[in-house]
């Protein structure tokens, strides 16, 4: 379902609210649209290709990930997917259901535990990616080759400059502000 209002007339009605208000006007619309972009690909991929497949994003990137490193510690595995590890639980409770991952108890460390597909989990993988890629494909449509190039290159910056310098600004804000505790029970990890 697209958004109600376009890009455009979001960007028009922000810059009617904040004014003269001092900011980086760049930055707000860069980081604005490629949210934007990131769930209108996320909505497109869960109602076309993993529709078929009956998976949620958050399950296709654990699966992606376990079918690329073949067998991951579940710590790694949420990192890789970007998720909590309590989220991961969940997903591969129902990955096991479904007879498409395994947890193991890692071989050297009994409090780790690994994670690989099942046969039939790597047969999904192999009929379901390449429907997949069509779909992340239609999605850059509109880029040639070189534009499609260009925003991995670019959005591989912000993310590396994020894993490289993102610590450290966290803790230079909160040293300004200290952080007030989480309200729902959870605390934050220092």
């Amino acid at each position: 379902m697209p958004a109600h209002y376009s890009p455009t007339e979001t960007e028009e009605a922000v810059n009617r609210r904040l004014g003269a208000t001092p900011i980086r006007r760049e930055a707000l619309v860069a980081i604005s649209n490629l949210h934007r972009a990131a769930a209108a690909v996320r909505q497109h991929l869960e109602n076309s290709a993993l529709r078929v497949a009956d998976l949620t994003w958050s399950a296709f990137v654990v699966l992606w990930v376990v079918w690329i490193w073949e067998e991951i510690e579940t710590r790694h595995a949420a990192a890789e997917a970007g998720i909590s590890k309590g989220t991961l639980t969940g997903i591969i409770k129902t990955l096991e259901s479904r007879g498409l991952a395994r947890r193991s108890q890692h071989p050297d460390d009994g409090r780790l535990a690994l994670l690989r597909l099942t046969p039939e989990g790597l047969a999904l993988m192999e009929r379901l990616f390449p429907a997949f890629n069509d779909e992340e494909a239609f999605v850059v449509s509109p880029l040639d080759d070189a534009e499609s190039l260009n925003l991995a290159h670019t959005l591989r910056r912000i993310v590396t400059h994020l894993e490289e310098n993102g610590e450290e600004r966290r803790e230079v804000l909160r040293q300004k502000t200290p952080v007030p505790p989480r309200r729902g029970g959870r605390r934050r990890s220092e």
